[in-house]
């Protein structure tokens, strides 16, 4: 039977949806002025602040895809640098989610930030002793894949291990973590109009916007490995941290071990709860990403703005994303069935944006492509907040790694369709 327990760590209240017998959720029952707060949010600072950093090597390498069409105009860069994040990604999401019992996340974490750091060195480094800006070099253009590929592997890593720690927390860090997201977006915007605005369109300007961002994203990396090591001694995460491995102890000896039968019983019970979640994220990202960034950047074009047209449109993507998945900071949607119905009802940004190429004049003018591209953005932060805050708290606390862990793999996976999605829908 489904047992609910409430917890606060001073700050705010998570509820934990805990289906086992009322003798594992004792731990939970402490009383709310004998939980630890968190010092000037400082937690909260952290999980925001990783959110931020595993998304922003990403950023980089794809807001940097100019310099790479200069110095490899024979390839499609911005197509095979997806293709090998996200089949990368998924390849080692299965693995770690298979695994992760025998591996914690706070040495994958760190793994993996180090690995960022080693990927964001190789371009600026590869340009200054090897490429020089020169054209056709395509030996750098191999390396640069395979660059994106331990990036991939970065990623599940890193996104993984910090969407699982913040599973295991009062939502207010999954919050965090996913705000971190979209501001990782807003930050490589930002650098994108400041960098377009100083720097000259030619070669040297490419390069020295490109190492801009490479070096942005490195001291980005550095700060997310200080802080990481520092938030478990944090004694907020240090209690939570204990209730979870309380909650392991528990189950041990109910259970016995989690090995073999056992613990693949247990991953699909997990898989089970969350699957909903996991649909209505899909979702999310099969509309997101079969619109934004291609359509925005290929297909919509404006006599007025020029080539600032997409940077603008991308810049207010991205703040409204951030804005959306803030907003859960304030308010939070509870019912699950209207967040994953509300991820069903974007599907109607097809006909609309289709509408914005084929429709009529008005509708193809710059002011109804900005709504709907700022429109895409809050809907997707919002929703997107929702379910990855929602879905870890209806199991139990010592699977919420795990939960959090499998709706990571179904959002590569809805962005891998959506990327896919992308080249067919617009005719």
């Amino acid at each position: 039977m489904g047992v609910t327990g409430k917890i606060s760590d001073g700050d705010s209240e998570s509820t934990l949806l805990l289906s086992a017998p009322t003798t594992t959720t004792s731990t939970a029952a402490t009383p709310d002025n004998k939980l630890p707060k968190d010092t000037f949010h400082f937690a909260y600072i952290i999980y925001f602040t990783l959110g931020c950093g595993y998304l922003l090597p990403w950023n980089a390498f794809i807001t940097a895809v100019d310099y790479f069409d200069y110095l490899y105009p024979d390839v499609s860069v911005d197509r095979i640098f997806a293709v090998v994040y996200m089949v990368v990604g998924l390849f080692c999401l299965l693995l770690i989610i298979l695994y992760s019992r025998k591996s914690h996340s706070f040495v994958r974490i760190n793994v993996g930030l180090a690995l960022f750091i080693l990927a964001l060195l190789v371009v600026p480094v590869m340009d200054l002793v090897y490429i020089k800006g020169q054209v056709g070099l395509y030996n750098g253009f191999y390396v640069t894949v395979a660059v994106m590929a331990l990036c991939g592997l970065a990623d599940a890593l890193v996104q993984g291990g910090v969407i699982g720690a913040a599973g295991e927390l009062p939502e207010r860090y999954m919050q965090a973590v996913v705000a971190g997201t979209a501001a990782s977006g807003v930050l490589i915007s930002l650098l994108r109009i400041i960098t377009k605005a100083i720097y000259p369109q030619d070669a040297n300007g490419l390069r020295s916007s490109a190492n801009l961002y490479f070096s942005v994203g490195i001291v980005v990396m550095a700060v997310c490995i200080v802080f990481h090591n520092v938030a478990h001694r944090l004694p907020v995460i240090k209690y939570y941290n204990e209730l979870k491995a309380q909650a392991v102890n528990e189950e041990k000896e109910e259970k016995g071990p989690l090995t073999g039968p056992v613990w693949r019983a247990t991953l699909w019970e997990i898989v089970g709860r969350v699957k909903w979640y996991a649909v209505g994220i899909v979702l999310i990202y099969i509309v997101t990403l079969s619109i934004f960034p291609g359509y925005i950047t290929e297909d919509v074009h404006s006599e007025i703005l020029k080539d600032w047209y997409s940077i603008l449109l991308i810049t207010g993507y991205n703040v409204f994303d951030l804005v959306g998945k803030s907003l859960t900071a304030a308010y939070l949607l509870q019912n699950e069935k209207v967040a994953i119905g509300g991820c069903a009802v974007r599907l109607l940004f097809f006909p609309l944006f289709y509408g914005c190429l084929h429709g009529p004049a008005f509708f193809r003018t710059e002011i109804p492509v900005t709504i709907l591209t700022c429109l895409l953005g809050l809907t997707n932060g919002y929703l997107t907040s929702v379910l990855m805050i929602l879905a870890p708290k209806v199991v139990q606390l010592q699977h919420a790694e795990t939960a959090g862990i499998v709706l990571v793999l179904f959002l590569v996976f809805g962005l891998a369709i959506g990327s896919v999605v992308s080249w067919f829908w617009v005719i």
